[in-house]
């Protein structure tokens, strides 16, 4: 048997059905798909891919349906991520475009990538732990209270109120915030947290010492923020999704909903991503893991399509989508690598 015809029935019988959800026979693959053989060619071919596990037959039927290896096999044989049209790149950017925070872009996000793709949406918040900072603000509140913000590559802004211990309202206080503020960006603008918290202690040692309690006072203040361990978020939307598509979960969809509920669990699956070895050259790798190969027991029914984002050329966060791995694989890749480029794209203003 051909390698090439054997990969050409292969994708057919993926192609048909992920369109029909009805298991494919001989005779639908010729009348559908110019495989240029006779029936019996095809049936020798499809009786060789079963025997290989890439195929299989549900009950009794006389069609047959992708493995978890076959719809691997397919995803693997892909030369290239079928490219969105203009319209739905149009889409993408003007729905994205109208977000006004952090917030507002991760809600955008998740929705736009549901209503894409058909599936569940997944995403990661911006990890601080992998962010860098963009700016330091000072602002003077009234008498000895400032306000210290801290601006993250990530677009998320964190914000303390220290008190500096003197007037910071005129004369030699409003010349102490702006060397101060000139100070702090120098040390941490466009620097990894850990680079940042390392310079800090540091800090006061170049001023004057009737200034040094103050500036020890942002410092630390800005050492908390850069070092503080957060709780990891995620978020989630289209699971009404999965109801639609019942029939491609072989018993009952608890188990899929238990695990998307258990935010540890996606958070696994999207920092998986990182240094994963499927395409490491590639800056925008899409990673495919498919029913078996995901760890936890409830999404053994799934595949998980994700790739990371991030507002330079290292990710900071991951985002992709959850449903059965009857899935359009092809347009699914599309849409989570397009999405993840345009929400980088936003991040990096």
């Amino acid at each position: 048997m051909s390698q090439t015809r054997r990969l050409q029935v292969l994708r057919a019988i993926v192609q048909d059905y992920v369109a029909t959800s009805e298991p494919v026979g001989s005779r639908s693959l010729l009348e559908r798909h110019a495989l240029g053989v006779s029936a019996a060619t095809v049936r020798n071919d499809m009786a060789a891919l079963e025997e290989e596990g890439l195929i299989a037959a549900p009950h009794t039927s006389a069609g047959r349906i992708p493995t978890d290896a076959g719809y691997r096999l397919f995803v693997d044989q892909l030369s290239e991520i079928k490219p969105l049209s203009p319209a739905e790149r149009a889409a993408i950017r003007e729905f994205l475009t109208g977000a006004v925070d952090l917030d507002d872009i991760v809600d955008r996000t998740v929705r736009l990538l549901s209503g894409l793709t058909q599936q569940v949406a997944v995403m990661q918040y911006p990890s601080l732990t992998r962010s860098c900072v963009r700016h330091i603000e000072l602002v003077p509140i009234g008498g000895p209270r400032l306000m210290v913000v801290l601006i993250v590559t990530t677009g998320r802004v964190e914000q303390r109120v220290v008190d500096a211990g003197r007037d910071l309202d005129q004369g030699e206080g409003e010349g102490l915030v702006f060397t101060l503020r000139g100070s702090l960006n120098t040390l941490a603008a466009g620097r990894p947290f850990a680079e940042v918290a390392a310079g800090l202690g540091s800090l006061s040692d170049s001023f004057a010492p009737a200034d040094r309690s103050a500036v020890e006072a942002v410092a630390r203040a800005l050492s908390e923020m850069v070092v503080e361990e957060r709780e990891e978020r995620v978020v989630v939307a289209g699971t009404s999704h999965l109801a639609r598509a019942g029939g491609d979960f072989p018993l009952t969809l608890g188990p899929v909903l238990e695990a998307l509920e258990e935010h540890v669990v996606l958070l696994g699956l999207l920092d998986a991503l990182h240094g994963d070895p499927v395409r490491p050259s590639d800056a925008d790798v899409v990673s495919v893991r498919i029913g078996h190969e995901l760890s936890h027991a409830g999404l053994v029914s799934t595949s998980v399509v994700s790739t990371g984002y991030g507002a330079g050329p290292d990710h900071v966060a991951g985002l992709g989508v959850v449903g059965p791995t009857r899935m359009d694989y092809p347009t699914t890749m599309a849409a989570v690598r397009a999405v993840a480029a345009y929400v980088s794209r936003q991040l990096g203003g």
